[in-house]
């Protein structure tokens, strides 16, 4: 499982031009499911999402979980994060889990996230194709794995 978290003043996804999940100050989550991935990694990021002091305290410096400053969560799911470049220039995509096991991940991803939360975490259409956009705070960017 590999996640790109990117600290965010606000950020949105769409689908056929609608807005089907959107968040103002937070973390947008790029979520990439990985063939060999389990619930007990996927709960075990998701508490580690929870946890990770990326956001601003009251001296500017990055000190504060999510929850604790009152931000949002916007996951997305997203199979490229698994690309594998290692035999040419085209991915490969052989390391990303298949839809039927993906979805059910990806949905405890976002269940367990909300329980850590303890506020809803909107998201984008598992396998449709976005539009996200989204205004990078810092910009603070990092990888989960």
């Amino acid at each position: 499982m590999k996640i790109v978290l990117q600290r965010v003043l606000s950020a949105s996804v769409k689908v056929d031009g609608v807005v089907v999940g959107a968040i103002g100050r937070g973390y947008l989550l790029f979520v990439g499911i990985a063939a060999d991935d389990d619930e007990q990694t996927v709960r075990r990021l998701a508490c580690d999402v929870s946890k990770a002091r990326l956001m601003e305290d009251a001296a500017g410096k990055m000190g504060v979980a999510l929850a604790e400053a009152g931000g949002e969560a916007l996951a997305v799911s997203q199979f490229t994060l698994l690309a594998d470049f290692s035999k040419g220039n085209r991915p490969s995509f052989n390391g990303a889990a298949k839809p039927d096991i993906a979805r059910p991940l990806f949905n405890l991803f976002v269940s367990q996230l909300m329980v850590h939360l303890g506020r809803p975490v909107p998201t984008g259409v598992f396998g449709a194709d976005m539009k996200v956009e989204l205004l990078n705070d810092g910009p603070v960017t990092v990888v989960l794995e």
